[in-house]
C-alpha cells in the first residue's frame, strides 16, 4: 500500500539519499520522486512552509539528475510558497536561482520571466530588491535579442522607481526603455518613453535635466518629429516664460493622456516647483551678452 503521509514520504526519500555502510550511493530519482509527492500533499494540506521545503528538495532532486528545467519549475513552486508565508529574501533568492537554472537549459525568457514574478512579488515589501529583478529581467531579454518583450519591464521599474521618489533613476529607465525601442523601430513606444522621462524631471524640479534630456533625444529623428517632441517643446517653453496657466494646458493634453498611468499622474501636478524663479533666471541669460559690450 503506498504511503500517502507526506511526513513518511520526506523521511524515506531523506534516507535515499544519505550514503551509509549499506548504501553507498544516493538513489535521486526515487528520493526525487517521493520529494515531489510529499510537497504536492503538503502544498493541498495548506502546509506551506513543509511545502516549500519539500519543493527545495525537490528541485535539488532534479539538479542530481541533470534536470535543470524541472528543477527550475521545483524552485518557482518554492518561492511561491515562500511569498506566501512572506519570507521575501527567500523569494529573492528562490527567484534567482530558478532564473540560472532556466538559463543552463539555454532558456532565456522564462529565465527573464522568473526574475519578474520576484520583482511583482517584492514591490511592496522589498522595492528596492524589485526594480533590481525587473532590471536584470530586462538585460537577459535585451541580451537574447528580444527588446520589445522588455518595455513592460521597463515601465514597471519605472513605477517603483516613481513610488521610491528615486526620479532620476525613474526617468533612466523610460530612457532605457527608448532605447531598446530605437532597436526594434517601436517608434510609438519610444516617443512617449522620452516624453515621459522629460516630465519625471520636471516633476522633480531639475528643470536643466529635463532641457538636456529634450536636446539629447531631439538627436533622433523621430523623436524630433513626433507629437511628443511638440509636446515637450511647449512644455519647457511655458516653464521659461513661467506660464502656469499654458503648463496645466499642455498637461492636459492628448498626448499626455496617452503616456503611461504613472507617467501622466506626475504629469497632471506640474508645475511642482518656481516656475517664476526659470523666467528670472532665463531673464538674466538674455541680458548678459549686452551686459558685456557695454562699455560705459
Amino acid at each position: 500500500m503506498p504511503i500517502s503521509d507526506p511526513d513518511k514520504l520526506i523521511s524515506k526519500a531523506d534516507k535515499l539519499t544519505k550514503l551509509s555502510l549499506t548504501r553507498w550511493s544516493a538513489d535521486w530519482r526515487n528520493a526525487t520522486l517521493l520529494y515531489e509527492e510529499a510537497a504536492n500533499l503538503f502544498r493541498v494540506a495548506k502546509k506551506n512552509e513543509k511545502a516549500k521545503e519539500a519543493f527545495e528538495k525537490a528541485s535539488k532532486g532534479q539538479e542530481m539528475l541533470s534536470s535543470p528545467w524541472d528543477a527550475a519549475k521545483h524552485m518557482e513552486s518554492a518561492a511561491a510558497l515562500a511569498k506566501e508565508l512572506g519570507y521575501w529574501n527567500e523569494v529573492t533568492d528562490f527567484y534567482r536561482r530558478a532564473s540560472e537554472l532556466y538559463m543552463e537549459c539555454g532558456r532565456p525568457q522564462p529565465a527573464s520571466d522568473a526574475l519578474a514574478k520576484g520583482a511583482r512579488a517584492l514591490e511592496d515589501a522589498m522595492p528596492e530588491a524589485a526594480v533590481q529583478l525587473y532590471n536584470d529581467a530586462s538585460a537577459i531579454l535585451e541580451e537574447d535579442g528580444k527588446e520589445q518583450m522588455a518595455f513592460d519591464l521597463y515601465r514597471a521599474a519605472t513605477s517603483v522607481y516613481i513610488k521610491l521618489e528615486k526620479y532620476s533613476d525613474a526617468a533612466s529607465s523610460l530612457l532605457q526603455l527608448g532605447l531598446a525601442a530605437d532597436k526594434c523601430n517601436a517608434t510609438n513606444s519610444q516617443c512617449k518613453a522620452y516624453l515621459g522621462a522629460i516630465i519625471i524631471y520636471l516633476h522633480a524640479h531639475d528643470f536643466k535635466q529635463a532641457e538636456k534630456c529634450y536636446n539629447d533625444c531631439s538627436q533622433v529623428d523621430a523623436f524630433l518629429r513626433s507629437d511628443q517632441n511638440r509636446c515637450a517643446s511647449k512644455l519647457l517653453s511655458a516653464y521659461t516664460e513661467g506660464d502656469i496657466e499654458e503648463i496645466k494646458r499642455v498637461v492636459q493634453s492628448s498626448t499626455v493622456s496617452n503616456l503611461d498611468h504613472v507617467v501622466i499622474k506626475l504629469a497632471r501636478k506640474l508645475p511642482t516647483g518656481d516656475v517664476s524663479a526659470l523666467k528670472t533666471d532665463a531673464g538674466k541669460e538674455e541680458e548678459e551678452p549686452l551686459d558685456e559690450n557695454d562699455l560705459t
